[in-house]
């Protein structure tokens, strides 16, 4: 396989864009990343675009050639651009596929984007939406949400392990202090554990604090054998190692909900592909949809011991700073989760962290980061890992 960079990278504002539309987003995106990585459109081969509910949130489907139109690569050029869905793993794995097409040399250059309009339907109609990446035969149609799925995981780590939810609600203050320093973050404000205890309860014991928004965004990275890298930019960031993994859809058929299994082995293939350990890692973006999300992923990939998630959190580890820093964006919770723009939003952070224009966000020193987009409750796990150096 070619060795893989990326050389351009842009979001979108997250939050609710009432005067934007879904096409408006991803083309704001696309374009974005072709101007920071000097690319002309006649350069481009090919565009793998993470979805998950165009259909059900603004009522259109065949996302990709609608994307491709109106981004201009359609009329002339005729690139070839691919819708993928995951649940909210859909941007990570368009991520994956668009890097499998570069190291393949089947294409050269190749846009990854992510895009979700989620806030043009009622609250009621977007939870059904979500609520479809679940089983929908033996839990959506039985009345479980993801709030209520992950409430079951939250109350099962506690139960096992004595996670607090203070510990939770620890996760829910890193993130939004850290997502008051980015300046796409759907929300910046800093909150304290008191806040999120005091919060509307959800699903016991996940509160409103405790859960990550509903929100419109895009996002797109631009991709091209590392050999040329330098003939787009002076900072490419390499990919060093890709792993995908499937788990059951439901939670009933799990050996142990605290364990997203799919993390684990997704984890596992990209630090084999990458020769790399937890202990080689600088920073990670992780999937926390809500706080006890975090918690697991942490464990899963290695960087705290099983069980002990909520105790590292707490202890500041994971903090700007800390032995690992987590979600220096603010993560899903406060950055938002416009969901299959996610895990192309992990990855634009991981580049900007590297390059070292993250601003006040900024991890210092940062040369490995890794991001960790999770499908539904956990039977879909992307894990990508990125390096300053080739």
């Amino acid at each position: 396989m070619r060795e893989v960079a990326i050389i351009g990278v842009k979001n979108t504002l997250f939050g609710e864009q009432w005067d934007r539309s879904f096409r408006d987003l991803v083309v704001e995106a696309g374009v974005g990343a072709v101007e920071d990585a000097g690319v002309a459109g006649e350069k481009i081969d090919s565009m793998f675009v993470g979805n998950m509910s165009g259909g059900q949130f603004v009522e259109q489907e065949h996302i990709g050639a609608l994307i491709a139109d109106y981004s201009g690569l359609a009329k002339n050029l005729h690139v070839p651009s691919t819708r993928v869905e995951a649940a909210c793993a859909s941007g990570g794995l368009a991520l994956r596929q668009a890097i499998c097409a570069v190291a393949s040399g089947m294409d050269d250059i190749v846009i990854a984007a992510g895009v979700e309009k989620m806030t043009d339907v009622p609250a009621s109609k977007a939870s059904s939406a979500l609520a479809a990446a679940a089983d929908r035969e033996w839990e959506g149609i039985m009345g479980a949400t993801f709030p209520g799925l992950y409430a079951m995981i939250a109350r099962m780590h506690m139960h096992r392990y004595g996670t607090t939810s203070e510990q939770l609600a620890e996760v829910a203050v890193k993130n939004h202090f850290n997502g008051q320093f980015n300046p796409i973050a759907q929300y910046k404000n800093k909150i304290t554990v008191e806040t999120v205890l005091n919060s509307i309860m959800v699903a016991d014991p996940l509160r409103i604090f405790d859960c990550s928004p509903i929100t419109d965004g895009a996002s797109a990275v631009i991709l091209a054998p590392a050999d040329i890298a330098h003939e787009y930019t002076d900072t490419p960031i390499y990919v060093k190692g890709t792993g995908q993994a499937s788990d059951t859809i439901a939670l009933h058929d799990r050996r142990d909900i605290t364990t997203l299994e799919a993390s684990v082995v997704a984890g596992r293939r990209a630090y084999e592909m990458a020769g790399l350990g937890p202990k080689d890692i600088d920073l990670v973006e992780v999937h926390d949809c809500f706080t006890i999300a975090e918690i697991c992923a942490i464990e899963d990939l290695g960087f705290a011991k099983k069980g002990e998630g909520g105790k590292v959190t707490q202890q500041g580890e994971t903090a700007i700073g800390g032995r690992i820093p987590v979600n220096t964006s603010g993560g899903l919770k406060a950055c938002g989760h416009p969901v299959g723009a996610t895990g192309i939003k992990q990855a634009v952070e991981i580049a900007q962290q590297l390059r070292g224009e993250a601003g006040k966000r900024q991890v210092d020193g940062a040369e490995i980061g890794m991001t960790h987009n999770v499908g539904g409750s956990g039977a879909t796990a992307v894990v990508h890992i990125f390096s300053r150096n080739r």
